[in-house]
């Protein structure tokens, strides 16, 4: 049995949500910063730090990374600038 869910990897970048990282003033250069989009197909994509290597043992109980996945941090103010770009349901 297949994944309920998989990653549709030919969706491409609609449009940022929230303010850009240089707004916010989470990064000095465009070459690495934390990002939040939404995808073609109205899912989304999220830049951060991986901390998938420091944070896996400490998961919560029903939580986990598969091989394929990663677990990325990103700074509080960037998701509270996202929050009105993201419908309810």
């Amino acid at each position: 049995m297949g994944r309920p869910w998989e990653a549709d990897l030919s969706a491409g970048f609609a449009r940022r949500l929230g303010k850009s990282p240089a707004e916010l003033g989470l990064t000095s250069s465009t070459e690495t910063c934390p990002d939040i989009w939404e995808l073609t197909n109205g899912d989304v994509a999220v830049i951060g730090r991986d901390a998938s290597p420091e944070l896996v043992e400490r998961l919560p109980e029903g939580a986990s990374i598969g091989p394929d996945e990663r677990l990325v941090i990103i700074p509080r103010s960037l998701i509270v600038a996202a929050k009105p770009d993201i419908p309810d349901a």
